[in-house]
């Protein structure tokens, strides 16, 4: 029986070096490794809370534009490599970050709300955001 393929869970600075080329020394290196994730060559996650840090710097730091950054996540997350189980909330998250004044924790909040899970908030945020959710 052959072992199950191994999948690397992709860190924030990983996906910042590869976007931003901004580094002599690890940029080529992230570049060479989203490549290989790309064409499938290799399998990798990106976790949510990797996505939260990644938006945040792209926002606060790199002053980028909330369209760019979900349209370049969400670029990212499709690349046939990336075999999150949550891609599909993650991307919907995006979405609902790039087209509301919410923030990226509460559209994934509201992207994982179902019936069955349901925010709980102080915020108003998520009727908006078409959450199942409650407020205090």
């Amino acid at each position: 029986m052959k072992p199950p393929a191994k999948v690397y869970l992709i860190d924030t600075n990983v996906i910042l070096r590869y976007l931003m080329a901004d580094h002599e020394k690890f940029s080529p290196k992230a570049k060479a490794f989203m490549v290989k994730v790309s064409q499938e060559k290799t399998k990798a996650e990106i976790p949510a809370v990797v996505i939260v840090e990644c938006v945040y710097v792209m926002e606060k730091f790199y002053r980028i534009p909330k369209r760019e950054i979900a349209d370049t996540l969400s670029r990212i997350l499709n690349f046939s490599g990336i075999v999150n189980p949550d891609k599909s909330e993650i991307l919907e998250a995006l979405l609902k970050y790039e087209a509301s004044n919410a923030d990226i924790v509460d559209g994934l909040l509201a992207a994982s709300s179902a019936p069955d899970r349901v925010v709980v908030s102080f915020g108003k945020d998520f009727e908006r955001l078409k959450a199942t959710a409650e407020s205090l």
